[in-house]
């Protein structure tokens, strides 16, 4: 089946922050009760083309700040020559770069990330930032730079002014479309989150992708979203996502 249409309808649920009263969650329970899976190696065909084995990890990934950047640092010490196929090039010469306009990512090496394992490495292919994580027995959360290891969940901020003009900060945690890349999403080969292909987990997202939305979210919170999930499942598949309603009515 093609890549479905992003501008479907979707099911949004909203609730108080339970651990701010000055904060409200805006949550895609399309997306998130979907069974959406990250099929790296396992059917994945890349952002382009041309490297079908980069996942999308060809261009590298931007730190969201320097404490993000701080965390990664710490990870790499810790990498050894067996799990990351470049810690020769990431010691000697670097494994971040800093773009002409000031922003600051990992560096691209060979076409892609530097922390990119490619086939036929012995530690295996893949993230070696994941692979540290996996073999220390912690969540990658820990070790990955934010946009790598929240992609494909995005979340938003937006401040919010009520008609008694009392104000509150909306977090949407939601989808990252393709426009969610800029521009440069449109010219993407192909993309996971609306491909059938990858519509294939045991498990929802919200369930799946637990400790990426506990991070994001806060456990109180998390809490609660799973509360709507199942209350949402539990009263039908209406306006599911319709890459995962395809696999399940066999039309994919």
């Amino acid at each position: 089946m093609p890549e479905v249409q992003v501008a479907f309808p979707r099911a949004f649920v909203e609730f108080v922050d339970p651990a701010d009263a000055d904060q409200v969650f805006r949550c895609d329970l399309t997306w998130l009760t979907s069974y959406w899976r990250c099929i790296f190696g396992a059917g994945c065909q890349g952002i382009y083309a041309d490297r079908p084995d980069d996942g999308c990890c060809t261009l590298g990934a931007h730190f969201a700040d320097a404490d993000d950047e701080a965390r990664v640092a710490e990870a790499v010490a810790d990498l050894s020559p067996e799990q990351w196929q470049f810690h020769g090039k990431g010691h000697k010469g670097g494994w971040a770069v800093k773009e002409s306009g000031g922003a600051r990512k990992t560096r691209v090496v060979k076409g892609a990330c530097i922390f990119l394992n490619r086939p036929g490495f012995a530690g295996g292919e893949g993230c070696a930032l994941h692979k540290l994580a996996l073999d220390q027995g912690r969540s990658f959360v820990k070790t990955k730079p934010d946009v790598c290891w929240q992609l494909p969940i995005r979340r938003g901020y937006r401040n919010v002014t009520r008609a008694d003009d009392t104000e509150y900060l909306e977090i949407t945690i939601g989808e990252y479309v393709r426009e969610g890349w800029g521009p440069g999403g449109h010219e993407l080969d192909w993309y996971c989150t609306s491909n059938t292909e990858a519509h294939t987990g045991s498990e929802p997202v919200y369930r799946s992708n637990s400790d990426e939305l506990v991070e994001l979210m806060g456990r109180p919170a998390y809490r609660e979203l799973v509360r709507l999930c199942e209350e949402f499942t539990g009263a039908g598949r209406g306006l599911s996502h319709p890459a995962s309603a395809a696999v399940f009515d066999g039309t994919a």
